[in-house]
């Protein structure tokens, strides 16, 4: 793997903060979010619809902690935006919002450059005040909006009703224990790796932080590149992959092809007890990708030459089949969902961090065999 240390010029004004919140386009919002409260231990947060005065399309928010997913489905049988999006890629994230200071200048030097202005700035206004926003085109159908909330002091967004009777399940299912977004991954098509890179340090003046190549993450029969895209101060983290040649057809062009193009594989949701987390998630049914019990003997002996200290209990790690990487400097504990819909797309990763800023390269092997396990039982490999 590569880290890059040179962030570029600092942006003359506008700043990224993190992840303000995704969206789901979807075909049913109302069952998509619940079955993310009651498998993943979200909670409801917002509704918007025709009960509110939203006359297209339904939308449920819900929460965790401080990550907010926004499910959206259209009520009209002739909304052709939305329906030839469902058709082509079926559900999955249609945008990935950031939160940001000075709006105006982000907008201005994205036009100044070329970006693709899906939205100019635009304003939404409720009793607790006005959020700002604008939306820009980046990789295949997905988009980017910019919220500025600093003239707001409302629960979520204005037009949406808060929902405060808690999930029926919240009682009686234990906690998801998942705090933030750490990172979301978008798989491009064959050789598109770099231009979609490109878009974020050229329009949004992010820079590179990391990045493998296919000479160091390939198995037998598949490979993949990834570049990670972050902003300046390095709170949001956007990688970017795409497939490398092999004997067969790697998990990232089973995606592409399945989706229909470029879009969000995997959205990475940190936690500071994965294994209670992971635990818990299994007790609300959640199933995850499973390795083979090699891994640990290999990763045990690995651990003794390079005289690594993991404070959890590998014998536990190694029964909920959690991943671990690590370098000189720290480790990261890490597990990936099985796909969260039926076509083989989407998937969910829960990360636990210890002073390691990577993505889990040393883990890239055992992930791709896992993977290709699936593949090769939906006679996709």
């Amino acid at each position: 793997m590569t880290t890059y240390t040179d962030k570029g010029p600092k942006p003359n004004g506008g700043k990224f903060l993190n992840f303000d919140h995704l969206t789901f386009w979807v075909g049913n919002a109302k069952q998509a979010a619940s079955y993310y409260c009651s498998r993943m231990g979200f909670e409801p947060l917002a509704y918007k619809g025709l009960e509110t005065g939203c006359r297209r399309e339904a939308a449920h928010a819900i929460r965790q902690n401080k990550i907010v997913f926004v499910f959206v489905s259209t009520y009209e049988p002739n909304n052709k935006e939305m329906g030839a999006h469902l058709i082509r890629h079926g559900d999955g994230v249609k945008d990935i919002a950031f939160a940001v200071e000075d709006l105006d200048t982000i907008v201005k030097r994205a036009k100044e450059r070329g970006a693709k202005i899906v939205r100019d700035i635009y304003e939404e206004s409720d009793a607790c005040g006005t959020v700002r926003f604008a939306q820009v085109q980046t990789y295949g159908d997905t988009t980017h909006t910019f919220v500025d909330r600093t003239k707001y002091k409302g629960f979520f967004l204005p037009n949406f009703r808060e929902i405060t009777v808690p999930d029926v399940l919240s009682s009686s299912l234990p906690s998801g224990k998942l705090d933030f977004i750490d990172h979301v991954v978008g798989n491009q098509p064959d050789r598109e790796m770099e231009t979609a890179a490109d878009w974020y340090e050229k329009y949004l003046m992010f820079h590179r932080f990391w990045s493998v190549d296919d000479s160091q993450i390939h198995t037998e029969y598949s490979a993949l590149r990834s570049i990670v895209m972050t902003n300046y101060e390095e709170t949001i983290k956007m990688p970017i992959n795409e497939p490398a040649p092999g004997k067969k057809k790697s998990q990232i062009q089973e995606y592409v092809d399945y989706y229909g193009g470029a879009g969000v594989q995997h959205i990475a949701l940190n936690t500071q007890d994965i294994i209670g987390s992971i635990q818990n998630l299994r007790a609300r049914g959640m199933e995850f990708l499973s390795v083979p019990d090699s891994y640990y003997d290999m990763l045990r002996e690995r651990l003794k030459n390079d005289k690594i200290n993991i404070s959890e209990d590998m014998d536990v790690l190694q029964k909920l089949k959690i991943l671990v990487d690590y370098d000189e400097n720290g480790y990261l504990l890490q597990i990936f969902t099985k796909n969260m819909q039926d076509r083989p797309t989407l998937f969910l990763e829960v990360i636990q961090r210890h002073n390691h800023n990577g993505f889990g390269a040393g883990n890239f092997k055992a992930l791709f065999e896992a993977i290709e396990i699936d593949q090769a039982a939906r006679g996709n490999l």
